[in-house]
């Protein structure tokens, strides 16, 4: 019990590290002893120290020969490599550290058990697989975008009490206030947003960031046949923004910020882009709609996690909502809405 308590306290600063690591994992680390946390960290910036680094950096002074003595819980397996920063092993060697509780391993190639095992082999006590009765774990970005090369993809939607998520030409809302501010907290936390053509025109989505803290996603709009007007909020040139289009045109826009991508919509368009976000460096991706577009993913079994926002409203007609099959990991109440978090367990870990 103690020591799930304390990885649920690591699991805690790892989120604090959301919008601000990727591509790297979230991470928290805390050293415990005898039941009292002596210094706690979390990753906080892409390419600064780790959480293992700045946990044992806020350890006091007075407390410091306590270190020898203490167990550091991490939630990620701690890297076993030199790349911008130096191994999280060779440190926890060094402090003589003599045991580590770990809730997930890392699935980066360079990793993937053999922190665990260099730690094994010194002598120090590893556990590993305590996730604070968690099923939502930050170290899922990190895990899929490093074990199958492409972002980890989660599919949004709202939807009415009677199973419709839209009306044919026209705009209609859903969800209340929580649910909105929550949907935005996604946006910061999520590498990336994707709609498509009719979403784009119907809706007008500015696919920003406004009612949480934090920085807003790259949006990338399914445009084939460029038909979309430029007087689209997207197209403001205020943040990075791609058009997927098989049309792409010599009088596109001259704006740094605006990426028009061209690749053939067929059967292999939904993976293209997802192996072109990865060579960019996005690591997760909101999928927000409409039904065509999430369908397309569905159709080839590609997304990681489904996030269903369930409303009180009837239609009556209209749109039929997807229906993705999946394991149900957690449930919140957000007022008169609730929020259904599916995994793809096709998918893995």
């Amino acid at each position: 019990m103690e020591d799930e308590i304390f990885m649920q306290r690591c699991l805690d600063l790892a989120r604090l590290g959301a919008g601000h690591v990727s591509p790297n994992p979230m991470v928290g680390a805390v050293l415990v002893h005898e039941g009292r946390i002596i210094g706690e960290g979390w990753h906080q910036e892409y390419g600064k120290a780790h959480a293992e680094v700045n946990c044992l950096a806020s350890v006091e002074a007075k407390n410091r020969h306590l270190i020898v003595k203490s167990t550091l819980y991490v939630s990620l397996e701690p890297c076993c490599f030199h790349g911008k920063t130096p191994a999280c092993t060779d440190l926890i060697l060094r402090e003589q550290i003599p045991r580590v509780v770990v809730a997930s391993l890392d699935d980066t190639p360079e990793v993937s058990g053999k922190g665990i095992r260099i730690l094994e082999k010194a002598g120090v006590e590893v556990l590993t697989g305590i996730c604070g009765n968690q099923t939502i774990l930050p170290s899922n970005f990190r895990n899929v975008f490093a074990s199958k090369q492409r972002p980890f993809i989660q599919l949004k939607f709202a939807k009415s009490m009677d199973g419709y998520m839209g009306v044919h030409g026209r705009q209609v809302w859903f969800s209340n206030h929580f649910s909105q501010v929550l949907a935005h907290k996604g946006r910061a936390e999520f590498d990336a947003i994707l709609v498509g053509t009719r979403t784009a025109a119907t809706d007008n989505p500015a696919l920003t960031n406004r009612n949480w803290f934090g920085r807003s996603p790259l949006r990338i709009v399914l445009d084939r046949k460029r038909i979309l007007p430029a007087n689209l909020k997207f197209f403001d040139g205020a943040n990075p923004t791609w058009i997927v289009t098989e049309k792409k045109l010599s009088s596109d826009f001259n704006n740094e910020k605006l990426n028009f991508v061209e690749l053939d919509f067929d059967e292999n368009l939904i993976p293209k882009l997802m192996g072109l976000l990865f060579d960019h460096q996005v690591s997760s991706l909101i999928v927000e709609g409409g039904a065509d577009t999430l369908n397309r993913f569905l159709s080839i079994n590609l997304w990681d996690e489904a996030a269903i926002f369930s409303t009180p409203k009837r239609l009556g007609v209209g749109i039929l909502a997807p229906t993705p099959v999946g394991d149900e990991i957690a449930k919140f109440t957000l007022g008169s809405d609730t929020l259904t978090i599916l995994r793809n367990e096709a998918q893995g870990r």
